[in-house]
């Protein structure tokens, strides 16, 4: 059984950066593949979330473009892209960037993430001052190579992360489009959670007598994953949610729609608990703002729908709940593995009212689980023994306002209820004048332009940060206030 790196062929420079994190054993997934990748062959790899795929191809990615002469290109400007990574989301992409950061510069790499939801001028410029590896969206790439910014001619490795999920997403049309863009007789991976029927065009039109490794079965829920189903009243179920979510730890809650998340959220920060939301309603600033403050523990509970299902990867996620039960089993498994990432265990709990008791005995049976079924309510002990701990309530939870925007002339201004307030210029808010709220222990105030932002602090302070999209504000109170531009 291989036990390094070294052995299976990574270089020394690479194993070492690795080690430094703490990772020193592969996992099945990179066992598997890393031998055909570094030696040049298309590879088509299936493991479950959390198994390791990142770094299965980012290896052998940052090996091919740092051997023999082609690494002096590295210097030239306006130099094309020489590797491509595709994912589906957002936060996927910035999650595959954050491991690739480290590799990339200990060999002398340029990286640039490119997605929507953002202005587009930065990566206009870094595009054309050269980079290395893009790391991408389909929809924003494209949109790009439309404008002629961008141009895959010169790509020597191409990676497709999550291509069941692409599918799914209907992102398949441009992954051809793109894919038809890069040299032919380049290297092509493909690494994903599930290999699906919908993704077979792909293999057979784009990879070149692929070597397939399975890690795992498509139906794969990791063995050191506690599955529970808590059979309840509907009634029940906000006090239930609230009595899980406040015990001690990282909790992922999901739910079915992007309202039912902005819902609960806003019930959760009700109740006490610390909540953020992830979900495609909010601007890119607001997902990392609610990404980072769940990453750093400001908040201990995220609420998405299976946008966050794919690709984000939190530490010590001790909890995951589905406050709404997935459509279909593979949803179940991608929610799921957001706990017990990495050989560390993880508990998994479903809500079931009367109405889903079918629905959730077939996904669990498709998801090839077995899970301790519980008829439960808001004293039962059960809900300790799921989450063990003291349970902590802060007043008024973590409050955070969202405003969308719209580009144009104007000013934005925001309000605090002990009189700070700050002005922006340079673009136009599609809503009114943001207040902030005084309350017990916190506020949420905001309020912003899409030029510039303002610091507010009418209960103390707020932060209100920049971009374009939207604003999310943090705010204690106390009195008094001030204003700032930043």
């Amino acid at each position: 059984m291989t036990s390094s790196f070294a052995d299976l062929g990574v270089p020394a420079s690479l194993s070492s950066l690795l080690a430094e994190r703490g990772i020193t054993v592969p996992t099945p997934i990179q066992a598997a593949t890393l031998p055909d990748s570094l030696a040049g062959r298309d590879v088509l790899g299936r493991g479950r979330t959390g198994s390791g795929k990142t770094y299965a191809f980012l290896l052998p990615l940052v090996t091919r473009l740092t051997a023999g002469e082609a690494a002096r290109r590295s210097s030239v400007r306006g130099r094309a892209p020489r590797a491509l990574i595709l994912a589906p989301t957002r936060e996927l992409v910035r999650q595959i960037d954050e491991a690739l950061a480290p590799l990339a510069r200990s060999a002398g790499l340029s990286t640039l993430t490119i997605f929507g939801g953002v202005g587009q001028n930065p990566q206009v410029r870094a595009l054309q001052a050269g980079v290395d590896v893009l790391v991408a969206t389909p929809g924003r790439l494209e949109d790009l190579i439309g404008q002629r910014h961008a141009d895959l001619g010169s790509v020597e490795i191409t990676v497709l992360d999550e291509a069941d999920h692409m599918s799914d997403l209907g992102f398949l049309p441009a992954v051809k489009r793109l894919l038809d863009r890069t040299p032919r007789q380049g290297q092509r991976m493909l690494f994903s959670a599930t290999l699906d029927a919908g993704i077979d065009v792909l293999v057979k039109r784009y990879l070149d007598r692929p070597v397939t490794h399975h890690a795992d079965s498509a139906q794969s829920p990791v063995s050191s994953m506690a599955h529970h189903v808590l059979h309840i009243d509907a009634g029940h179920r906000l006090p239930v949610l609230t009595d899980l979510a406040a015990a001690p730890g990282r909790v992922v809650m999901f739910t079915r729609t992007k309202h039912g998340a902005k819902k609960l959220a806003k019930q959760l920060n009700g109740a006490g608990v610390p909540t953020v939301e992830l979900h495609g309603n909010l601007g890119q600033n607001a997902r990392v703002r609610n990404l980072d403050a769940f990453q750093t523990g400001t908040a201990t509970t995220l609420v998405a729908t299976d946008i966050a299902a794919r690709g984000i990867h939190v530490d010590d996620v001790a909890l995951v709940v589905h406050a709404d039960p997935p459509v279909e089993h593979k949803a179940y498994l991608h929610r799921s593995g957001r706990t017990a990432r990495a050989g560390a265990s993880g508990t998994v709990v479903t809500i079931m009212t009367d109405d889903q008791v079918r629905d959730v005995r077939s996904l669990t049976r498709a998801a090839g689980i077995r899970p301790t079924i519980t008829k439960a309510h808001p004293e039962h002990p059960v809900l300790v023994e799921l989450a063990p701990g003291e349970r902590t309530l802060v007043p008024g939870g973590l409050q955070l306002a969202t405003r969308e925007q719209s580009g144009g002339q104007g000013q934005g201004r925001g309000r605090g209820n002990g009189g700070g307030r700050a002005n922006g210029g340079g673009g136009r808010r599609t809503g009114g004048s943001g207040r902030g709220s005084g309350g017990a222990g916190r506020s949420a105030g905001g309020g912003r332009s899409g030029g510039g932002s303002g610091r507010s602090g009418g209960a103390g302070r707020s932060r209100i940060g920049a971009g374009s999209g939207s604003a999310v504000a943090f705010s204690t109170s106390s009195g008094g206030g001030r204003s700032g531009r930043r």
